[in-house]
Formats: structure tokens, sequence, C-alpha cells
């Protein structure tokens, strides 16, 4: 088992920054894919970025890129999301998940672990 910890969301102006960072314990991730997904409410959860935790390589959303970063630190089992730039459009419930394997991929379903989320607030 896997277990995800979401921190630090909160509210932020737009055009601001904001870091959200994902705990994992119970496992070796070095052979997993760690990944950020967000949803609105009424809306479909999204994905946002992953990163192979083998190799750093990373995947992002088109549109998140070039504002947003994933990076993971195999010392201590962290991920996080470095979010610049932040738009009213991105206030969302950001979700990190888990999976084994490296294929890097921005479907949900592959991925067999999740947190209980993070809610990011951006304010016009």
């Amino acid at each position: 088992q896997v277990q995800l910890v979401e921190s630090g969301g909160g509210l932020v102006q737009a055009g601001g920054s904001l870091r959200v960072s994902c705990a994992a314990s119970g496992r070796t991730l070095s052979n997993y894919v760690l990944a950020w997904f967000r949803q609105a409410p009424g809306k479909e959860r999204e994905f946002v970025a992953a990163i192979k935790r083998s190799t750093y390589s990373t995947k992002y959303a088109d549109s998140v890129k070039g504002r947003f970063t994933i990076t993971g630190s195999n010392a201590d089992n962290m991920v996080y999301l470095q979010m610049n730039r932040l738009d009213p459009e991105d206030a969302d419930v950001y979700y990190c998940a888990a999976k084994w394997g490296y294929g890097l991929t921005d479907r949900m379903s592959p991925y067999e672990y999740g947190g209980r989320g993070s809610q990011v607030t951006v304010s016009s």
C-alpha cells in the first residue's frame, strides 16, 4: 500500500505562485510514477503533471506547460507541484496519485493510489 498526503494549498491572487506538496509513504517509490490531478466542482478530474521517479522524466497537461513544474525527491519520498502565474481557472482541489511501473500517462485509471486533495483558490 502507498499512502499519499497532500499539503500546501491555499489562497493566492491571480498571477501569483503556490506550491503543493505530496508526502508518500508505505513503499519505496523508485519504480513508481507520481502525478497530480485536479478537480473543480461539477467537473471531471483532469491530469496536471506526472513524474517518473526512476528517471525524473515528466509530462504536463498543455494548459499548465511553462507555468507548473513537478519535481520529486527520492530522499524523502516527496513530490511537489510548483505553480506559477496562477489563473482563476486553476482553482481546484489538487490530488496526488501514484502508479507502479514506468509508463508516464495522463489517464487517471492506471493510478492505483490517491490522496485526499488540497484546495487551491485563486482570486481575480
